[in-house]
């Protein structure tokens, strides 16, 4: 792996998916989940109405619609709930927005420039004074696309310090719901890690699960880790859980709803909010390195 990515060629520079004129120590605000749409559930317009309500960005963190990323799935599914929030999002890919539809062509001409580059899936913007890093799980870890996000993450990071930095992929590395731990992208939680980052957003599970701040193999580091949200909680059905983490500080199953980060140029408060429906919350705060 880490051959691969010290050959990767250079990546061709992204232009940010949102032009913010650079980090400001404006407060921001980012709203989102992961697997979210379906047209054979309401819960998705139900943690609709709680986006609908909080002004801000809109965060998904892949598995956008379901069961695949088709042209008519996003029409017809994700369009009627968190397509009314589109003009705000900055969305993420997961694997079933490439299921059956190679390259997730789809989901690229649906988000169009929110989704950064057409067909790579990663991009980078400013919110307030932070620097968020949008990932593609979904790349190949033996591919040139692959090493070639490595790279480009690498440059992005040395060309644009930030005190405060997270990012959104869709496969955690840690996770105690059914698909478990992903090694997919082990290198860039490392990087991020080298780099100071605060937090890493993901889904793919579905269920909620916070985790205190951890290093690359999962042991408590109060002082340099990376806070993980598992965020699978959009809309799509809920998984059981399969392991446990003495790293887990909270985590339910049951309950649909979002996840809001409220961002200032030192630190971070975070909240779960509920669906309809729904009582389990989650909140609190932190500082960045």
């Amino acid at each position: 792996m880490l051959s691969l990515l010290a050959s990767a060629a250079p990546a061709r520079a992204l232009v940010d998916a949102t032009s913010s004129g650079g980090a400001s120590d404006t407060p921001a605000t980012l709203v989102g989940a992961g697997d979210i749409a379906s047209c054979a559930s309401s819960a998705d317009s139900k943690t609709a109405a709680i986006v609908k309500s909080i002004a801000g960005t809109v965060f998904t963190a892949g598995d956008n619609v379901y069961p695949d990323g088709s042209r008519a799935n996003y029409r017809n599914c994700y369009k009627p709930s968190w397509g009314q929030f589109k003009s705000r999002t900055q969305p993420v890919p997961g694997n079933h927005d490439y299921y059956k539809h190679p390259g997730a062509k789809a989901y690229f001409a649906y988000f169009g420039s929110r989704a950064g580059p057409s067909g790579l899936g990663y991009y980078a913007y400013d919110a307030g004074a932070w620097r968020i890093y949008a990932l593609n799980s979904e790349l190949a870890p033996s591919s040139a696309a692959y090493g070639a996000q490595y790279t480009w993450l690498q440059d992005d990071l040395a060309a644009n310090p930030h005190q405060c930095t997270l990012a959104i992929w869709h496969r955690p590395a840690f996770s105690t719901g059914p698909h478990g731990n992903s090694a997919r992208m082990t290198p860039f939680f490392q990087l991020l890690y080298d780099n100071g980052a605060e937090m890493i957003i993901n889904g793919h599970d579905h269920m909620y699960e916070r985790y205190a701040p951890i290093d690359l193999i999962g042991t408590a580091d109060p002082t340099n880790g990376i806070r993980e949200f598992v965020v699978g909680t959009g809309g799509a059905s809920l998984y059981r859980y399969k392991t446990t983490d003495p790293n887990v500080e909270v985590r339910n199953n049951t309950t649909h709803g979002v996840l809001r980060l409220d961002l200032s140029a030192t630190g971070y408060t975070w909240q779960f909010l509920p669906a309809a429906g729904g009582s389990f919350t989650d909140s609190g705060s932190g500082t960045c390195h």
